[in-house]
C-alpha cells in the first residue's frame, strides 16, 4: 500500500500548532531547540543572496530594452503608490480604533532604545556596493540589486552585440542548480519552523501579548483589510477568483507567517507565482526579487500605525499635516530599512524621534515584534505578488489557464 505524502503546506502548519504547545507545556527545553530552527535559517539565507543575483540578472539581460524600460517603470510605480496606501491605510485604522488609548508602558521605562539617525545621501550611498563580494556575504539585499540590475543591463547590451553568447544559458542553469539546493533544504521546513516556533514561544510567553492585546488585534485587521483590498483590486483589473487566488498562495502565506522572513519565503514565492498564478517568468524573476526591498507594504504599515499607538500613549494627538508625514515617513523608511540591519525596532528608532515622540516608547514593543513581524512578512510577501500579477497583466503575461487549473 502506497502512502500518501502529506503536502508541505500541511507539514508546516502542523509543525506551528506543536511549536506553540512544546513552547507553552515545556518552555525550559524549548529555549534549547533555538539552536535547530537557527541552523535552518542559515541553510536557507546561505543561497538567497545568489538566487536574487542571478534571477535578476537572467531577467533583465533576456528583456528587449524597450520593454525593460517599460516593465521597470511600471514596477517602481506600483511599489510606490502601493506602500504608500499601505502606511495610510495604518494611519487611518490607528486614528479609528486608536489602539494606544490606555496603554500603560511605565514598566518599560527602564528599557532604553538609542535613536537612529539615517540621512538621504546615506541612505543612497548604502544603495552601491563597495564590492559585490562584500555584499554578498554580508547579505546586503539592496546592494545585490543594484549590482545585478547594472551587469543585466550590461549582459543584455552584450547579447545584442554577440547573439551566439551563451553566457545567458549559463547564468540560467545556474539558477536552477541554486533553486534545487533550496528544495532540498525545504524538506527540513517542518523540523526547523517547529523549533524556531517552540524556541520563540519558550523565551516570550504569550503573557507579553496583553499588554499590547488591543494594538496587535488592530494591526491584525489592517493588515487582513488591506490585503482584502488588494484582492478586490486584482478581482476587477485582473478579472480573477478571489477564493482561487487565495488558495493559490497558501503556501507562501504560511511560509512567511511561520517564518516571519521576506528573503526565506522569496524560493516558495516564484515558484507558486509562476506555477500556480500563471505569471512569466521574467515577470517573476524580475519583480519579486526587487519587490523584497522596493515594495514593503508590511513595513510601510507596521511602522504608520505604531507611531500613531505611540503618540495615543502620550497623549499626542497629531493634526492632518503630521499624518501625512508620518504615511510618507514611513513609505520611505520602509525603502531605507533595506540597508539598515534588523527591521521592527531599528525601523521605529529611526522614525519616531524626526516625528518628535520618546525613543524610549519603542521599549515596550520589542516584546512582540515576532507576533508583529508575522503579520508585516505576510503582508510584504503577497503584497509583491499582488504588484507581479498588475505588473504581468499589464503586459499580457499573465497565464489563467495555469492560474484556473
Amino acid at each position: 500500500m502506497k502512502i500518501k505524502k502529506i503536502p508541505m503546506v500541511t507539514q508546516i502548519v502542523i509543525a506551528v500548532l506543536l511549536g506553540i504547545v512544546f513552547g507553552l507545556l515545556f518552555s525550559q527545553a524549548g529555549v534549547h531547540l533555538k539552536i535547530v530552527g537557527d541552523i535552518f535559517l542559515r541553510l536557507m539565507q546561505m543561497a538567497i543572496p545568489v538566487l536574487i543575483l542571478g534571477q535578476i540578472i537572467q531577467a533583465v539581460g533576456g528583456i528587449a530594452p524597450k520593454e525593460l524600460t517599460r516593465l521597470g517603470g511600471k514596477t517602481i510605480a506600483v511599489f510606490g503608490i502601493s506602500s504608500l496606501l499601505a502606511a495610510a491605510w495604518g494611519v487611518a485604522m490607528a486614528v479609528f480604533f486608536t489602539p494606544g488609548k490606555g496603554i500603560d508602558f511605565s514598566q518599560t521605562a527602564a528599557d532604553t532604545v538609542q535613536a537612529q539617525e539615517i540621512s538621504p545621501s546615506e541612505t543612497l550611498i548604502n544603495f552601491i556596493p563597495t564590492n559585490i563580494f562584500d555584499a554578498l556575504s554580508k547579505g546586503s539585499i539592496i546592494q545585490i540589486i543594484v549590482f545585478a540590475l547594472f551587469f543585466g543591463i550590461a549582459l543584455n547590451r552584450f547579447l545584442q552585440k554577440n547573439p551566439q553568447s551563451q553566457l545567458l544559458t549559463i547564468i540560467v542553469d545556474l539558477n536552477e542548480v541554486v533553486l534545487t539546493i533550496i528544495r532540498y533544504v525545504m524538506i527540513l521546513a517542518p523540523i526547523g519552523i517547529f523549533a524556531l516556533i517552540a524556541s520563540t514561544i519558550s523565551s516570550l510567553g504569550l503573557q507579553i501579548i496583553l499588554p499590547l492585546g488591543k494594538y496587535l488585534l488592530i494591526y491584525g485587521l489592517a493588515t487582513l483589510t488591506f490585503l482584502a483590498l488588494w484582492i478586490v483590486t486584482l478581482m476587477i483589473y485582473c478579472r480573477v477568483n478571489p477564493w482561487r487566488l487565495i488558495q493559490n498562495m497558501k503556501n507562501m502565506t504560511i511560509m512567511a507567517l511561520a517564518t516571519t522572513s521576506s528573503a526565506i519565503t522569496l524560493p516558495v514565492a516564484m515558484e507558486e507565482a509562476q506555477h500556480k498564478l500563471g505569471l512569466s517568468s521574467r515577470i517573476t524573476n524580475l519583480v519579486l526579487p526587487l519587490g523584497m526591498s522596493l515594495n514593503s507594504n508590511g513595513s510601510a504599515m507596521h511602522m504608520a500605525i505604531t507611531v500613531m499607538t505611540i503618540a495615543q500613549m502620550y497623549q499626542m494627538p497629531f493634526d492632518l499635516i503630521q499624518m501625512i508625514t508620518v504615511a510618507v515617513t514611513a513609505t520611505f523608511v520602509s525603502l531605507a530599512n533595506a540597508v539598515v540591519p534588523g527591521a521592527g525596532l531599528v525601523s521605529l528608532a529611526i522614525v519616531v524621534p524626526q516625528l518628535g515622540l520618546p525613543i524610549e516608547s519603542i521599549a515596550i514593543f520589542a516584546g512582540v515584534e515576532w507576533f508583529v513581524g508575522m503579520l508585516r512578512t505576510i503582508l510584504n510577501v503577497n503584497s509583491d505578488v499582488y504588484s507581479a500579477m498588475i505588473i504581468a497583466k499589464s503586459a499580457d503575461e499573465l497565464d489563467y489557464q495555469i492560474f484556473n487549473q
